[in-house]
């Protein structure tokens, strides 16, 4: 969920959030749907993947983002994970978003989980790098990365390349339980934009990460077969609801958990 595009990071500046606002008003001409192509060939940019379902670019964002940050790490994220385990005591989502919690509830918030997460500067920087060469690698605009997200959300992105059992790109979950990962992963962005490492990016892409949240939990797709997607009209007002929202109003929201509020399955 890579390559080397850097080149392109002074072109993606503008925040995703903004970019999503495009996106969503430009569904009144048919581009602002993100439903995905069943499509397993590559064309010009992609190998071709026997078996592949939905939009090929989404795929392959995916795949690269997966193998970059999980399957075959480089030392330095060997190295920024284990100093990011070693700070949690080795059970990372449950006392990160545990503290997290605890810590919104108090007067000097969000001071004290700025704090509380400084001993993994270092390794936040690493990840953050790692993470956005791979989304500009594979999105030249901002607002097809929304796009993305929303396939991630719905589940429509089948790739044999993946293993067994979780074929499918969105965020993990056992069947007819919600994803809880979505927290883990917001709140190393807030932690990001908290310590200045590219926070203007993460800042924007902090809504789409929850518009995804929000698709996912709707639409509640299996882990390894091909999702069908949810309803354009469904799709459209989820992302009316999230992309707009500010970093305050996605705090108070991912306060609930393990769901968005209000969220209920197709």
């Amino acid at each position: 969920m890579h390559g080397k595009g850097v080149s392109r990071r002074n072109a993606l500046r503008v925040g995703v959030g903004a970019a999503g606002m495009a996106w969503l008003l430009s569904a009144g001409t048919g581009r602002g749907i993100a439903v995905p192509l069943l499509e397993g060939s590559g064309g010009p940019d992609f190998p071709d993947v026997p078996g592949m379902s939905g939009d090929r670019r989404a795929n392959e964002l995916w795949y690269r983002f997966n193998q970059a940050t999980l399957y075959d790490q480089s030392a330095e994220i060997k190295e920024a994970y284990a100093e990011i385990n070693n700070h949690f005591g080795g059970n990372l989502p449950v006392t990160l978003r545990e503290t997290w919690f605890a810590q919104y509830r108090e007067p000097d918030y969000p001071a004290n989980f700025a704090a509380f997460m400084a001993p993994v500067r270092r390794a936040l920087r690493i990840l953050s790098r790692v993470q956005l060469d791979v989304f500009d690698t594979y999105y030249a605009r901002q607002r097809d990365l929304v796009e993305a997200f929303s396939y991630f959300g719905q589940g429509t992105l089948f790739d044999p390349r993946e293993r067994a059992g979780l074929r499918v790109h969105t965020m993990d979950a056992a069947e007819g339980e919600a994803p809880t990962a979505y927290h883990t992963w917001f709140l190393f962005m807030r932690a990001m934009m908290l310590h200045g490492i590219d926070a203007e990016r993460w800042r924007g892409t902090a809504p789409v990460l929850a518009f995804a949240w929000a698709v996912q939990n709707t639409a509640r797709p299996a882990m390894d077969e091909v999702n069908p997607p949810l309803p354009h009209r469904t799709v459209h007002r989820l992302a009316r609801t999230w992309l707009p929202l500010t970093t305050r109003r996605l705090d108070r929201a991912f306060q609930s958990f393990p769901g968005p509020p209000g969220t209920t399955g197709r």
